[in-house]
């Protein structure tokens, strides 16, 4: 039995294809409890996504699957359950913000019947309930002419408009958990301080966990608690957000911070970590950021370190902080 809200231990996501099976999330470890904002960065191709939709229970079938693990909501495993639980779990118990809401809201549906729809799945609510409760989260999402809105399809929405959708969609039912996939990619600077200020607010007013995946450690100091770092589908470094940047472990951790340019100081030349994150399953043995990593060491490309406990209260999965057996320095 978990203490926490939404506990994941050991997840392994694979793929299916000509070459075998691809490990998309190879042993994703990582927990949240009501109220808290918990991050995932990474790189694009480190298995944020696939992990987010592995909570959902949404990974493409046939070709994926979960192969291990446990996604434990409330102290019940969400991987034993059925389509027709997890559908009862979706939108309700758990929600997502997909990362393009032009390909997730049905072009062909009106804005009210895709919201209305999505409020009488999960309660009794008569259709007319269903349509005042509609416009209610549409107008706390900060939209305005909420009436005209309804009744406008899709393409006719701005990009920051439909994004703003989505989330009051996804917090139609008050949902304990809310996960956020990239969700102010290709929204210009003003429209994303918005949409986070709205989650923001969502958060602290009833109290929702949220799971914000995000490669912008921008958002990530303002908006969470703690963060989680992912790379080649493992975590390799979780704690407390001003711990981390103030102190980073892992050499990829120091990378991603050093990435972020500094408006204070002219640079000539924008830091960049060397080489390419690599294809799942590619690297058969040793610590998959290897290669790109300028401290590595001959054990670095033998075996693959732990997620270890640190004095600090965080976690690092790096040689440089194992005495060579799994234990501290």
């Amino acid at each position: 039995m978990s203490s926490h809200l939404l506990d994941v231990k050991d997840l392994k996501t694979h793929f299916t294809s000509k070459e075998g099976d691809i490990p998309a999330v190879d042993g994703v470890n990582f927990h949240v409890d009501s109220g808290e904002v918990l991050g995932i960065v990474g790189e694009s191709g480190c298995g944020k996504s696939v992990t987010s939709l592995s909570v959902m229970g949404l990974v493409p079938s046939p070709a994926g699957r979960i192969a291990g693990g446990e996604i434990l909501y409330n102290g019940e495993d969400l991987t034993n359950f059925s389509e027709k639980q997890m559908r009862k779990i979706r939108g309700n118990d758990i929600a997502m913000i997909f990362q393009e809401p032009m390909t997730s809201l049905n072009p062909v549906f009106k804005i009210s019947d895709q919201i209305i729809e999505g409020i009488r799945l999960h309660t009794k609510d008569s259709k007319k309930k269903a349509y005042h409760r509609a416009v209610e989260m549409l107008e706390l999402v900060g939209l305005s002419r909420v009436e005209d809105l309804m009744r406008s399809y899709p393409h006719q929405l701005s990009g920051g408009m439909r994004q703003r959708v989505m989330i009051a969609m996804a917090m139609t039912c008050n949902p304990n958990v809310l996960i956020a996939d990239e969700p102010t990619t290709a929204l210009d600077v003003t429209i994303q301080k918005q949409i986070l200020n709205i989650m923001k607010s969502l958060n602290n007013k009833i109290n929702t966990a949220i799971i914000l995946i995000t490669h912008d450690l921008g958002v990530v100091a303002e908006m969470c608690n703690r963060i989680a770092v992912m790379y080649s589908g493992k975590v390799v470094e979780e704690g407390n957000v001003k711990e981390i940047f103030k102190n980073p472990k892992h050499p990829y951790t120091k990378g991603l911070i050093q990435s972020v340019p500094d408006m204070r100081e002219k640079q000539d030349r924008l830091f960049s970590i060397p080489g390419n994150v690599p294809k799942p399953g590619s690297i058969k043995k040793g610590c998959a950021f290897a290669p790109r990593c300028e401290q590595a060491f001959s054990h670095c490309f033998e075996e693959i370190p732990n997620l270890l406990d640190t004095p600090d209260g965080s976690k690092v999965r790096c040689w440089l902080h194992h005495d060579g057996k799994g234990g501290k320095l």
